[in-house]
């Protein structure tokens, strides 16, 4: 870099303008500079000086520190849910997104201790080698790992979270991706990112069900860019949806044949999947035919339309626990306040609460009760004790200071 602020570091201008789904020029604008300024900026030639990352910072809401952090090792590439045609500014949104939630919880595990990952590992190098009873075998053991038995999940969100599984449930503005998965380098953890956007419960159980099949299955498997082996990928996610949420024994003996639409209704309700995937289910199950599963996809199709069933609002969409919980438990423990938070992870307040499902103004100033989902360190609970008289009602800073200083 030939001046300015040595630090910056020119990968996070990418993620950022990923993020805010900015263009080079419409940042140029924003800050004051010229399109080919931060196009230097963005390529490592020149580095911002420190008036300009001031207004460079402010413009995209984080702190000016965030912009010197160097980049975490990473992620593997996400697997994205559905919708492979999906716009590419989009998907570099989404992807940004599940890397900053990384970094955040990287951050978080200096304080605290997260549930164990529990998952069934599978070494699939290639989609060709996975079959439907490779699928069965795998949804059934995740089931036992997670003590699930062979009923409904009452709430399947809360089953991967204790469980290990990173989730994160937000409004992200595309309706298109459902959802997406990738693995953390840096913490050996799956991640999940949901989209909020429908609010619909049953697609959303279906969409986690999904990216978890996504994990166990094709951790190895390399990307599927030609459209018939994407599909491929995607149908054995959506089986082993099925799979876990519809147990083979449990759900092919509450079926009675023939099958009717209303009888499905029962089933969506108690297990919390919708009438198409159900369909779909007892295709593979063999309970039913291919010509009986596209006639009653037209009856439902003719009776209720494509996009809606009946029931969709019986549920509330399920919601992540874990990030809560931790800031929550972080906060009223006295080991960072939470005015501190959004500065300690160097983003904006409202990309935090959104990331980790905080109401809107908590990190301004509200406060909410602790649920000890995540256990904090035994030597944070030792510290506390020791200074609960000297420092009692008040916030305990960090009890080692962050990598970096917070401007």
């Amino acid at each position: 870099m030939s001046r300015g602020i040595a630090e910056f570091q020119p990968d996070r201008l990418v993620q950022v303008l990923a993020a805010r789904r900015l263009s080079q020029t419409q940042l140029a604008t924003m800050v004051g500079v010229s399109p080919a300024t931060i196009s230097k900026w963005r390529s490592g030639q020149q580095a911002p000086e420190s008036e300009a990352l001031e207004r460079l910072a402010t413009v995209v809401n984080v702190t000016p520190e965030w912009f010197t952090r160097p980049l975490l090792p990473g992620m593997s590439k996400p697997l994205f849910r559905s919708n492979a045609s999906a716009h590419v500014a989009a998907r570099a949104m989404l992807e940004t997104r599940i890397h900053w939630a990384n970094e955040l919880v990287t951050k978080l595990t200096e304080f605290v201790d997260l549930p164990e990952l529990k998952l069934p590992h599978r070494s699939f190098t290639n989609i060709d080698e996975i079959s439907d009873a490779d699928i069965e075998d795998a949804a059934s053991e995740c089931r036992a790992l997670w003590n699930l038995g062979t009923k409904e999940i009452p709430d399947l969100t809360l089953a991967a979270e204790s469980n290990g599984i990173i989730v994160v449930r937000e409004e992200t503005g595309v309706a298109q991706i459902e959802g997406l998965s990738a693995w953390s380098e840096t913490l050996s953890v799956p991640f999940v990112l949901l989209s909020s956007d429908k609010g619909n419960a049953f697609r959303s159980r279906f969409d986690l069900a999904h990216e978890i099949g996504h994990l166990i299955l094709h951790r190895y498997v390399g990307n599927e860019l030609e459209a018939e082996r994407y599909k491929l990928k995607e149908s054995q996610a959506h089986k082993f949806a099925g799979a876990l949420l519809l147990p083979a024994e449990t759900f092919a003996e509450e079926i009675r044949t023939p099958v009717t639409l209303d009888s499905l209704l029962l089933i969506k309700q108690r297990y919390g999947i919708s009438v198409a995937a159900s369909i779909m289910r007892l295709h593979v199950l063999n309970i039913i035919t291919e010509e009986e599963k596209q006639n009653l996809y037209k009856r439902r199709s003719a009776r209720w339309g494509v996009k809606s069933e009946p029931g969709d609002d019986y549920r509330e969409p399920e919601k992540p626990r874990l990030l809560k919980r931790t800031i929550e438990l972080l906060a009223s423990s006295g080991i960072i306040s939470v005015e501190r938070l959004a500065a300690f992870a160097g983003l904006s307040a409202i990309d935090v609460e959104m990331m980790v499902g905080l109401p809107e103004g908590y990190l301004t100033g509200k406060k909410a009760a602790v649920v000890h989902l995540a256990k904090l360190k035994s030597m944070l609970a030792e510290r506390r004790e020791e200074q609960a008289n000297e420092h009692k009602g008040a916030l305990v800073q960090f009890t080692r200071p962050p990598k970096r200083s917070n401007s």
